[in-house]
């Protein structure tokens, strides 16, 4: 497969997203990515999404008012919590009670088929909420 080269170019791309604690921008992930390896460009980080997304092995995130941003793919599902001040973004291992109404039996009767879901928790961090952001 074309692209499928493992360099560590990618090697640091895939670091970086691997040890995030929440969904990552494209301009986050070069940041932390240029810090492991000298030289990255942002448009070798913009290729290497593109390609790991291709692949299965990263997904996009959208979230109300906000970029596109990327994650590991092998997460597993989850929720997201956004902090409205520092714009920061963490996943939550525990989903939200209302992910758990029966509406979706109610979808199913009506003739729906969920294949998927997000949600997005919105309110301030710890750091913000202490005043240390």
């Amino acid at each position: 497969m074309a692209g499928s080269r493992h360099t560590a170019q990618r090697q640091a791309i895939q670091s970086v997203l691997e040890n995030a604690e929440g969904p990552l921008s494209r301009a986050e992930i070069f940041r932390k990515a240029q810090r492991l390896k000298a030289g990255l460009g942002q448009a070798t980080v913009y290729r290497t999404l593109k390609l790991l997304e291709e692949q299965g092995k990263v997904r996009s995130v959208w979230l109300e008012r906000s970029e596109v941003r990327y994650e590991s793919a092998d997460l597993g599902h989850h929720h997201h919590f956004r902090c409205r001040l520092c714009h920061r973004v963490f996943d939550l291992q525990a989903a939200p009670q209302a992910c758990q109404l029966p509406g979706n039996q109610l979808l199913a009767e009506a003739g729906f088929l969920v294949e998927s879901h997000q949600v997005t928790l919105t309110g301030l961090c710890p750091l913000c909420c202490s005043g240390r952001s």
